[in-house]
């Protein structure tokens, strides 16, 4: 076993007390400090205490020790032994010193990892996660915010969230009366995450490229698609229930176009899935931070 030891520490010009109100609202459901949703959310199974069951992505963790706008201490879980903590110290009634140190012990394949690839991606969220203390304490942007390495920027795509197919939504109702017969269709959906756009128009990038005219806008769904000789197709893009869905419908006129769909059709579900995936994670990566959505909020 191994023991690895990671800190991070930043000067706040805030007095402890506003720094620590922040911290007391980690893991809550209107946390102003986690970087969502650039990164999965903390989440715990209780109001912010010890003996709270939570974590954040694949990271499990519980709370061990509470000192309310001073300092938290989670205990990690899962077979995973160390711990992580944050505290809030005092140096001016107008300054404070924020810490993140973290300490676990880990055999030598995941030390390994650790060194070549964890310790930066958790560096990256500690620091997101400063910015956005510094943003809302000072109500001022960071001199100089976190920057992703590259290597981060690699993994985060790789292990950026997938569509799940699901059935068509009955709340897509447009695709639905679009043809009186349909001979196929798809759905595919993600779940909306903080600070993502609730309007569908924004997600209209979905089919950036495919220039289908827009066809149909009713609630929360539009409609895309155009109508050919062989066949006719339609897109739908729906933002409703806390997720977005990419639907597809096809109508066959002839043996032209079942011949052609029967090609098509193996290659539309990956394209359809990348295409959602790709735009839901630029969403994220632009979408305002949790510090800003708390100053909107305010």
């Amino acid at each position: 076993m191994r023991t690895v030891r990671d800190v991070h520490a930043r000067i706040v010009a805030a007095p402890a007390e506003a720094v620590g109100a922040l911290l007391d609202r980690l893991g809550g459901d209107r946390d102003p400090l986690f970087p969502t949703p650039v990164w999965p959310a903390m989440r715990l199974d209780r109001p912010l205490g010890v003996g709270a069951d939570g974590g954040h992505g694949p990271v499990r963790y519980r709370v061990d020790a509470y000192e309310p706008g001073r300092r938290i201490r989670f205990a990690f879980t899962g077979g995973q032994d160390g711990w992580h903590e944050v505290t809030v110290r005092p140096l001016t009634p107008d300054s404070c010193r924020v810490e993140h140190l973290l300490q676990s012990q880990l055999p030598f394949a995941r030390s390994l990892l650790w060194s070549l690839l964890t310790r930066a991606v958790h560096g990256t969220v500690v620091e997101e996660l400063f910015d956005n203390l510094e943003r809302a304490a000072t109500g001022r942007a960071p001199a100089a915010p976190a920057r992703r390495p590259a290597r981060v920027r690699l993994l985060h795509r790789l292990r950026w969230a997938r569509p799940r197919a699901v059935d068509l939504p009955a709340a897509a109702r447009l695709a639905h009366r679009a043809f009186p017969r349909t001979d196929f269709r798809d759905a595919w959906q993600m779940a909306l995450l903080p600070g993502m756009p609730r309007e569908p128009e924004a997600w209209e990038g979905v089919l950036r490229g495919a220039s289908f005219p827009v066809v149909g806008r009713a609630g929360g769904e539009i409609l895309l698609g155009r109508d050919a000789r062989h066949l006719d197709f339609r897109a739908s893009i729906l933002v409703a229930d806390g997720t977005v869905t990419l639907g597809t419908v096809v109508r066959l006129h002839n043996t032209a176009g079942r011949l052609y769909f029967a090609v098509v059709r193996r290659v539309h579900p990956v394209m359809a899935r990348l295409m959602l995936r790709r735009v839901h994670r630029r969403m994220a990566l632009t979408a305002p931070s949790a510090a800003e959505r708390e100053a909107a909020r305010a």
